[in-house]
């Protein structure tokens, strides 16, 4: 990145929020912007925009332009590595003991309190039997202690995981059983279990268990016969591709997700006796790349695609600490160097990373029972590691050759896509669309994200996973039903977009949409009315139109 004599680059001159601009992002996949805690980031520049310009950026008349304006947002200097800053900031242990001291303390004051309460609008008699009550506890109360103890620990967990400087919308963590034992005091319990190994606090936008939001069990009645249904589709000589897709539209289970996606992105064939010899065969292939090209990525030609990816993994899934460990991270190196030196007419593309995490996931799902969130992939063996990365990478690359012209040069299925989107919205809901029209919002501002990363900057990413259950059920559902999901997704915040009056209001709220608490209800109704859309609109492309 020039200099050019000291001057800032200009996404860093430049306060208005425009498209690629350097701004704290406050949707799915990352945390909420502290300026207590990261007052160091906020600068004097960074003033409101005077009346007479309500924020609004000028405008890129052609997509080079708006390209060419923000290529450089991401290039990393000497000066402008601000954002590594927010993820440098660590909690005080101090102002953590603190805190959870004052719950506890707090705590036991309410129910002293409580029992004051109690113990007045008693009456003598009544007292009487409370004691003796209280007396038969003491000679049977062992259970009763253990499950005081248990809530105790609990309520402490949650308030532990809502401390200051933290995501205050963070849940309590299911993954965590109490730790201590049962007549251990809070405090002795939180000491106990800071001298354990780390697990970080996985935020509820990160969790990745099929769960619906409604906290309903993740295997209900008619999950389970889904899944037999699905054993015995899958158990069958020859699988019935069209059979498979039909029952997948709906959502898959998690334990055959990962031979149906092999089998629905066709990565493996039909018939039961040749996949372990083309799963072999494939696996054989991809580490012969490795061989042949991994080594030539320090070479001067491929020095700048190298150095974009090394970039770009550890912004993945930030909030997983699955995606921050090293092997995961030099995994996810070798894939989309070998893809970008395949693929010469496009190359790697910012975003692309985003599209392995959710093959990596579910083919770790593979393996393991627990959840995945905090999982340590070196406890696997380095066979089932080298077999999750080949099957990764052979499936992503047959989504990306569906939609490879959404990264070769200028993008050009991602201009058609975001102009199809713009067009078939004003269709479906002209309200909306002439709201955005009167302040001045385009929908490459926002929507170019939408159709780069998949939606996958918009939700988190268990629902990325039944969402692609789903695309790779449907007919071109990564180049073309995507298009209706991007549609019935934008009317879905009608309300919210039509009480937004200006412009700056508008880019905040669709590049930061409220998606952290959705679940597979969400997304269930999200596909049926995308679904809807496709049958209205897809075979009548002058329906409705004046």
């Amino acid at each position: 990145m020039s200099s050019d004599g000291g001057k800032k680059q200009f996404w860093k001159r430049n306060t208005a929020k425009v498209p690629g601009s350097i701004q704290h992002v406050y949707g799915a996949q990352h945390p909420p912007f502290d300026p207590l805690l990261h007052a160091n980031l906020i600068k004097a520049g960074n003033k409101p925009p005077s009346m007479s310009t309500p924020g609004k950026p000028k405008k890129a008349t052609t997509f080079q332009e708006f390209e060419s304006i923000t290529s450089d947002a991401w290039d990393v200097g000497d000066d402008d590595d601000e954002l590594l800053a927010m993820a440098a900031q660590n909690l005080n242990i101090e102002v953590v003991m603190e805190t959870a001291n004052k719950v506890i303390e707090n705590h036991s004051k309410l129910q002293e309190q409580r029992q004051q309460r109690q113990d007045d609008m008693l009456k003598p008699e009544e007292k009487e039997e409370e004691e003796a009550r209280e007396e038969d506890v003491d000679e049977r109360g062992e259970e009763e202690e253990e499950e005081e103890a248990a809530e105790t620990t609990a309520e402490l967990s949650f308030s532990f995981e809502r401390l200051p400087h933290s995501d205050s919308r963070l849940v309590k963590s299911h993954s965590e059983a109490p730790i201590g034992s049962p007549k251990e005091s809070g405090i002795e319990s939180l000491q106990r279990q800071q001298s354990l190994p780390h697990r970080p606090v996985i935020p509820l936008v990160a969790r990745m268990a099929d769960q619906n939001t409604s906290g309903t069990p993740a295997m209900t009645e008619r999950e389970a016969f889904r899944l037999d249904k699905f054993r015995q589709l899958l158990a069958g000589p020859n699988t019935d591709l069209e059979e498979l897709r039909k029952l997948s539209w709906s959502g898959i289970p998690r334990q055959v997700r990962p031979i149906t996606w092999k089998l629905l992105s066709g990565y493996l064939p039909a018939n039961a006796e040749r996949r372990a010899s083309t799963l072999q065969r494939k696996r054989q292939e991809y580490f012969g790349f490795i061989e042949q090209y991994y080594d030539s990525r320090n070479d001067e030609h491929h020095q700048d695609t190298y150095r974009q990816i090394h970039i770009d993994i550890p912004r993945t899934n930030p909030l997983i600490p699955l995606f921050q460990q090293a092997s995961v991270q030099e995994i996810f190196e070798r894939i989309l160097f070998i893809w970008a030196i395949r693929h010469p007419a496009s190359g790697y593309v910012q975003g692309i990373n985003d599209l392995v995490t959710p093959f990596f996931v579910v083919y770790v799902f593979e393996y393991i029972e627990e959840e995945v969130e905090n999982f340590d992939v070196s406890s696997l063996q380095e066979e089932v590691l080298r077999n999750i990365e080949a099957d990764s990478f052979w499936c992503m690359s047959k989504l990306l050759d569906g939609i490879q012209d959404n990264y070769t040069f200028a993008q050009p299925g991602i201009q058609r896509k975001v102009k199809a989107l713009e067009e078939l919205v004003s269709r479906i809901d002209e309200t909306v669309h002439r709201h955005m029209q009167q302040y001045e919002v385009e929908y490459l501002q926002f929507a170019f994200r939408w159709m780069n990363n998949l939606l996958m900057r918009e939700l988190p990413l268990r629902c990325t996973i039944r969402l692609w259950d789903t695309y790779q059920a449907e007919p071109e559902g990564f180049s073309h039903f995507h298009l209706y999901v991007c549609a019935a997704f934008l009317v879905h915040w009608r309300k919210e977009i039509l009480e937004e009056k200006d412009f700056q209001g508008l880019m905040i709220l669709l590049q930061n949409l409220p998606t952290m608490h959705w679940g597979n209800e969400e997304v269930s109704v999200l596909l049926a009315e995308a679904y809807r859309l496709k049958f209205a609109f897809a075979d009548a492309p002058n329906h409705y139109k004046r």
